[in-house]
């Protein structure tokens, strides 16, 4: 009789505690409210921030924003000392450069550009070797059984097909080797870790592409290119080819002599990173990004970036109130919840890259996941209008399908379309490679990046906060606040494939 007394006093209790905890989410959930959502907006892509590009006066303001929001909230800075991560970044112009290969002088602009920044430095007749493709995969690999240690590495764009016509690595499509965005870093990364001094790339399209951007650059006529600036980022040299040099610079028997100095300015910009510290898995970390930049004015007119995006900022912004109220009422997450502005996404994702390859503020192999919102608030016009109630969903599955069950979980509370259309790593749009979410990925953690689609207003002064459809965006917003709770409060990590 008591056994059974005993047993229904514990039942009541941990029913109540569960009816407790269920209502906490409920109350977190319910504080993302369209009219808080309208008066960060409004504020966050005002004529004050002055496009908040990078850098700027107005960039600056928008960080102090962001950082006032998170102390009034009470949630602590990652970093001991400051919510700012400073980005060592740098304008370039036109290197100071002069170049031979077995004493036939080529033509900057004509024959070649310089698309990555070594160390400023003279060469003086190193051996070229031709390694093919330049791959290196478990599936295929150019470099068995090449020494390239202290030589000048030459590989041509693209991958090889088989006698089949299909690809070495994917069979049927294309891999990361002859991807547009991913395939000189990946040349030049694995020529760098073989100990090569440098990376020269023979490939027509990349050549033309870049040789354009650059030489409307250096002219003065455009924005000047930007990188970051840090040591390890710029002791390695790559230079891009044309094509109609292709068979001679195969050839054996050929050594490089090269003058080359940099031309740059040097500055920094800030990323943005609070903490909420997780109460039974504080080493394991769940990371939110959104870029906090735009572009700078031009011809007078401020782009104020409303949806590109200030819908991703301020969606991080009301999620983080949601969870300091869960906190509030008593239900810290699991495991750590990290809110990361980044700055520097228009030029080039370099906030982001900045963070995962050189600098995380918590232990890569212990971040499970990454969440990115960017352009999330208005609605893609080749859908039409019939149905503006949708998310585009992409990556979710592509590292983990945890991942993917947990966001089709959370969808129970927003009840949106989730679209996944561009959910492939070879759309033809690359929107996979095109926000902050890429530098995780890369480094194997499993990340979706939340987006609504491009539009007419896109990178145009007319992307303001009263375009911004409100209702929709509200639901987007629930849904990445429900996926980061159920990532953050499961039982176990979630797994990779």
């Amino acid at each position: 009789m008591k056994s059974k007394f005993l047993f229904t006093v514990i039942f009541l209790i941990s029913t109540i505690f569960s009816f407790g905890q269920d209502q906490i989410l409920i109350d977190a959930s319910n504080s993302i409210k369209i009219d808080e959502l309208k008066e960060k907006m409004y504020a966050y892509s005002s004529d004050e921030f002055e496009g908040k590009g990078t850098p700027s006066k107005g960039q600056q303001l928008a960080v102090e924003y962001l950082v006032d929001h998170y102390k009034n909230l009470g949630i602590p800075s990652v970093k001991n000392d400051s919510y700012l991560q400073a980005v060592p970044l740098q304008l370039e112009d036109k290197p100071n450069i002069s170049l031979n290969i077995s004493d036939q002088k080529f033509i900057y602009y004509q024959d070649y550009i310089s698309y990555a920044n070594g160390p400023d430095r003279n060469y003086e007749s190193v051996e070229i070797i031709f390694v093919g493709y330049g791959i290196d995969d478990p599936a295929y690999s150019d470099y068995l059984n090449i020494d390239v240690k202290n030589k000048i590495v030459v590989a041509i764009g693209g991958e090889p097909l088989d006698e089949n016509e299909n690809y070495f690595i994917n069979g049927n499509s294309k891999s990361k080797w002859s991807n547009s965005r991913e395939e000189i870093s990946l040349k030049k990364s694995i020529a760098k870790n073989k100990g090569a001094q440098a990376l020269i790339l023979v490939d027509e399209y990349l050549f033309r592409r870049y040789k354009s951007r650059f030489q409307y650059s250096d002219s003065g006529r455009g924005e000047k290119r930007m990188a970051l600036g840090n040591d390890e980022e710029n002791n390695f040299q790559v230079l891009l080819f044309s094509e109609k040099h292709k068979s001679f610079l195969s050839a054996e028997s050929l050594s490089l002599s090269m003058t080359f100095s940099k031309n740059i300015q040097s500055f920094t910009a800030d990323n943005v990173a609070a903490i909420i510290k997780g109460s039974e898995f504080p080493n394991e970390y769940i990371i939110l990004t959104a870029h906090l930049d735009h572009v700078e004015p031009k011809n007078g007119e401020i782009y104020n970036g409303a949806d590109d995006n200030g819908s991703g900022t301020v969606a991080m912004l009301e999620i983080a109130e949601s969870f300091a109220l869960a906190k509030k009422l008593g239900k810290k997450p699991k495991r750590s919840i990290i809110f990361l502005h980044v700055t520097a996404e228009e030029r080039g994702l370099l906030g982001s890259k900045y963070y995962a390859d050189h600098e995380p503020l918590v232990p890569i192999k212990q971040t499970v996941a990454n969440l990115n919102m960017d352009m999330m608030g208005r609605a893609d016009p080749e859908r039409g209008v019939r149905n503006l109630n949708y998310v585009y969903i992409i990556g979710s599955d592509i590292l983990s399908d945890d991942l993917h069950n947990i966001n089709l979980e959370a969808n129970n509370y927003a009840n949106l379309e989730l679209d996944f259309r561009f959910n492939d790593i070879n759309d033809p749009n690359q929107f996979y490679y095109r926000s902050d979410h890429f530098h995780f990925v890369k480094n194997n953690i499993p990340a979706i990046f939340y987006f609504s689609g491009t539009h007419e207003d896109y990178h145009q002064p007319s992307d303001t906060a009263e375009k911004i459809l409100y209702e929709p965006y509200k639901k987007r917003v629930k849904l990445i606040f429900h996926t980061a709770w159920g990532l953050a409060n499961r039982e176990e990590r979630i797994k990779l494939k």
